[in-house]
């Protein structure tokens, strides 16, 4: 029978040793710090909320049963962490019900066809906070709007509509790169 991945780890950690828990963090820290960066987009507040996040994680340990991956498991509270930390400089995020519903005014197939990465990474650095969340959970992380809105705590139709406008924002701040 195979054990879990890290699970010696994980184990050792939950009974309180530091070395397993230093051992957990040095196989982690790279994956969650590339994630708190995208959505912080400032190095301090992304070491800020990672290590909030692997302190959280560590007293959470309990919690985890193996029902996913730790790397899942561990990247939610990195995520969360983060989107508390972005609630508090107060984001502001439009109801899908409050916004008429505005016309395309690009081809997306054509817009989105030889975009340079470097480019697109400065593109959503610019986004305004609110799109850049959406853009980086959707795109770059990879939940869907009906996750989004249950981490950020908004509809499914607001993730959705933040998610074209920022689209469009960011088609509109490429053409000027």
């Amino acid at each position: 029978m195979q054990l879990y991945q890290h699970q010696e780890f994980i184990e050792a950690s939950k009974a309180g040793d530091r070395q397993a828990q230093y051992e957990l963090y040095n196989l982690y820290v790279d994956a969650m710090y590339s994630t708190c960066f995208r959505m912080m987009s400032s190095q301090q507040d992304a070491e800020d909320v990672l290590q909030e996040s692997f302190v959280s994680a560590f007293s959470k340990l309990e919690q985890f049963k193996y029902e996913s991956t730790f790397g899942a498991w561990l990247k939610r509270i990195v995520v969360n962490t983060c989107l508390n930390a972005i609630r508090s400089k107060k984001a502001i995020f439009v109801d899908y019900d409050q916004v008429h519903h505005e016309q395309a005014i690009y081809d997306s197939a054509e817009a989105e066809q030889n975009l340079d990465l470097t480019k697109v990474k400065q593109g959503i650095a610019m986004l305004p906070d609110g799109y850049r969340y959406i853009i980086n959970l959707y795109l770059i992380e990879g939940y869907d709007h009906i996750e989004i809105g249950e981490i950020m705590n908004i509809s499914s139709g607001t993730s959705k509509s933040q998610y074209h406008r920022a689209k469009k924002k960011l088609i509109e701040i490429l053409k000027t790169l």
